[in-house]
């Protein structure tokens, strides 16, 4: 878990404020290219990287346990996917007014849309349910276009004390409000929903302490908080998804139909499976390198540890 600057030691300092300037002298150097060049190119440096840094093994891990009965040509094409979309991802969240010039007017289509449209009218508190997939951004962009309304995004602060104040000050240029992930900004969440407004969360990361859901047929905890919130302040759940399109530039805005209250455990694997779903048709799309299955058999064994 981050922490503040003041828990960290000198040495930590200085080791974080130099890689902030090179990270920002990159990003500087990125913008001065024309804003489609500068996303196309980041995507190919990412996929450059992608060996160096491990990305590629852990896609290649993930994908073992989840999906056995892919070929090597899928394995290899989703490997190159995967880190190219999440280097477009970072450039545009570093080139916060192109990207909301650009996605603002993106397409936004599916059965939630009425849900949405129809959940604002009656002012009830809405709730995006959203994840690492294509880019999440640019459809809380779309929509806060076409309701007028602000959607808030909860966000987790990065290590790096130093280029955090660039990522969060690019991530207000998206809109406001924010809420940090902590104590904090789970009241400010709160205090949003009880005001009938709209909030976006990912919800595709492993949780501890939440409930051993099944994504990909394999084990995966999985927090059921947003569906508990959601049953608290009556609020409608929609799934939602950015889905990037072939020029790499533009996004389709999907929302599915609303999310049937029950029960947490039910609501949140519907959820998930929801997710799964999209996953399926564009799989190099979601960020195959995250650790979802860390105690997949129950045994706390991770993809890596596998022979």
């Amino acid at each position: 878990m981050p922490v503040e600057k003041s828990e960290l030691s000198r040495f930590e300092l200085g080791k974080y404020y130099v890689a902030s300037l090179f990270l920002k002298g990159v990003i500087g150097a990125m913008r001065m290219l024309p804003y489609e060049r500068r996303v196309a190119t980041m995507g190919a440096i990412m996929r450059g990287l992608a060996p160096v840094v491990g990305f590629r093994t852990r896609v290649r891990r993930n994908l073992k346990l989840t999906c056995p009965d892919l070929t090597e040509a899928e394995v290899k094409q989703i490997s190159r996917d995967v880190p190219d979309n999440a280097g477009r991802a970072i450039m545009e969240h570093f080139s916060p007014e192109d990207f909301t010039e650009r996605q603002k007017t993106a397409k936004i289509s599916g059965p939630g849309i009425a849900a949405f449209d129809a959940a604002l009218a009656e002012g009830r508190p809405v709730m995006m349910i959203t994840a690492h997939f294509g880019h999440y951004l640019a459809a809380r962009i779309a929509l806060q276009a076409h309701s007028g309304q602000p959607i808030g995004c909860l966000f987790r602060r990065m290590a790096n004390p130093y280029f955090n104040e660039a990522y969060v000050e690019a991530f207000y240029k998206t809109g406001a409000p924010m809420f940090e992930q902590g104590r904090r900004g789970m009241v400010e969440m709160v205090r949003t929903l009880k005001k009938n407004g709209v909030i976006a969360i990912v919800s595709d990361l492993h949780a501890q302490g939440g409930e051993e859901l099944m994504f990909f047929g394999k084990p995966a905890v999985t927090s059921v908080l947003n569906a508990e919130l959601a049953i608290k302040y009556n609020a409608v759940m929609i799934p939602c998804y950015a889905i990037r399109q072939p020029n790499g530039i533009d996004f389709e805005i999907m929302l599915h139909d609303p999310v049937e209250h029950s029960d947490p455990k039910t609501m949140t694997q519907f959820i998930t499976d929801d997710l799964e779903k999209m996953v399926r048709q564009h799989m190099g799309q979601w960020f195959w390198v995250h650790r979802r299955w860390k105690n997949w058999n129950g045994l706390g064994v991770q993809p890596e540890d596998m022979p």
